[in-house]
């Protein structure tokens, strides 16, 4: 037989056992660009270099809505993710779903990977679990609303910068000052919906829809309408009006603005920090979120943003261990402390909290630990724990609608309100109606 033959066979058979090892590949899809992208991008990376077994692929697909239906798509066709992150509003959606889905707590129970559902603070993990305690999803990228200041546009417009914004009634008379003092952008927001209708009405304990918000079943109606939610937004449409509050966008476009130095506050998640503490050139700081003093004699807890990451049906057992073993690398103290001092992401464990507070990181950076103290001093209300409604994106996109007719004039709060419930209302019975 040919020598080079011989040594082609002999290259084979000394390789065919490292074939037999190969990597075994995990796919998750997330929404995540620039900065933040970077970090997931990194933490995959970190995973596959801590051991040979797996090997975690990140692709990013789109905006949150966008990584949504991605995922769908990708089911229908059986070409599914692995893992797909999912935008909490969806979290019905997905409960729903339940042919697509692999409960969080069976594939790590079937993985062995260590895992313990009481090591998730309750703010967060409530979200995400069933009334029987059991996670259906992990708890990933979970943020809360607070208010951004540029303390150089302050001063420049000759206000303290130390002015006290606890309440919405004193915010409202630094927005005077900042107009009268030449400010073009006092006031700018990212988020309408989930900052100033969903959080505002968990903040003040008043509800949001009917159902403990539609933890406690399908057949939910939206109670935005409220007189707390119509005068807060009545106070915006005049802020609007008279060029105090500068409608931007409906996702986070105003977050350009405000790293550019052009606004002088913003409401936006406490995950702002990922881009504003690179690129702002001016001294910030972030502060609670405002209540209002009228409605509420103090604020009762913010609910989360952010997604969590949902393992879809139709995979190997063999790639479900490695999905369980990222997971379970994800939830980690080291890991959660860095993204959340990387993000201003909340961290998901107490642990991964205690070790930041420890290393000192909220006594160098004041502030820091806000969106933590809001979302974990009290204990959430029927009001407060979250939202759990069907359709709820679609849900956003009407109220979007009509917040930007708040904001024109072109209505009324109230009347806008009481659209967007009927409208949405409509959305909600085709979704039980749907799955009873």
């Amino acid at each position: 037989m040919n020598k080079k033959i011989l040594g082609v066979l002999a290259a084979s058979t000394c390789f065919s056992p490292l074939m037999a090892m190969a990597e075994t590949e995990v796919h998750f899809w997330h929404a995540f660009t620039g900065r933040l992208g970077e970090l997931v991008a990194a933490q995959v990376d970190d995973f596959n270099a801590s051991q040979s077994e797996y090997k975690v692929v990140q692709t990013h697909k789109g905006n949150y809505s966008e990584t949504l239906n991605a995922g769908i798509a990708a089911f229908r066709a059986k070409e599914q993710p692995h893992i797909l992150m999912v935008f909490e509003v969806g979290t019905a959606t997905m409960m729903a779903a339940k042919g697509a889905i692999k409960p969080v707590y069976e594939v790590m129970a079937e993985s062995g990977a260590q895992f313990d559902p009481d090591a998730y603070i309750g703010a967060v993990k409530g979200y995400y679990t069933t009334t029987d305690g059991d996670m259906l999803s992990l708890p990933f990228n979970s943020s809360t609303p607070v208010l951004w200041v540029n303390r150089d546009a302050m001063s420049a417009a000759g206000v303290d910068p130390d002015t006290d914004m606890s309440t919405w009634e004193q915010v409202g008379g630094v927005l005077d000052q900042l107009k009268a003092g030449g400010e073009d952008c006092p006031l700018v927001t990212a988020w309408q919906s989930w900052i100033h209708l969903e959080n505002f009405s968990a903040y003040h304990d008043v509800p949001f829809a009917s159902q403990d918000n539609g933890f406690s079943g399908l057949d939910t109606v939206l109670m935005l309408n409220g007189p707390a939610q119509v005068a807060h937004l009545s106070a915006m449409g005049d802020w609007a009006k008279d060029g105090k509050f500068i409608y931007t966008g409906r996702r986070n476009e105003g977050g350009a603005n405000f790293r550019a130095g052009e606004c002088a506050l913003f409401t936006e998640s406490s995950a702002g920090y990922a881009g504003i503490s690179s690129e702002a050139q001016f001294d910030f700081e972030v502060r609670p979120l405002p209540y209002w003093k009228a409605v509420a004699s103090e604020p009762q807890n913010t609910i989360i943003g952010g997604a969590s990451l949902w393992v879809m049906q139709g995979h190997e057992s063999e790639e479900y261990k490695g999905v369980g073993e990222f997971l379970s690398f994800l939830s980690t103290s080291d890991v959660q402390a860095a993204w959340h001092q990387n993000t201003g992401y909340l961290p998901i464990t107490a642990e991964a909290g205690d070790a930041t507070r420890a290393s000192g990181f909220y006594d160098e950076n004041p502030g820091t630990d806000i969106a933590v103290i809001q979302m974990t001093a009290k204990q959430p209300t029927a009001n407060s724990k979250g939202l759990r409604l069907g359709s709820f994106d679609q849900i956003r996109g009407i109220i979007d609608e009509e917040l930007e007719a708040i904001w024109s004039g072109d209505k009324s709060a109230q009347e806008a309100m009481d659209s967007a419930k009927e409208r949405g209302d409509k959305l909600l019975r085709r979704f039980e109606t749907a799955n009873k």
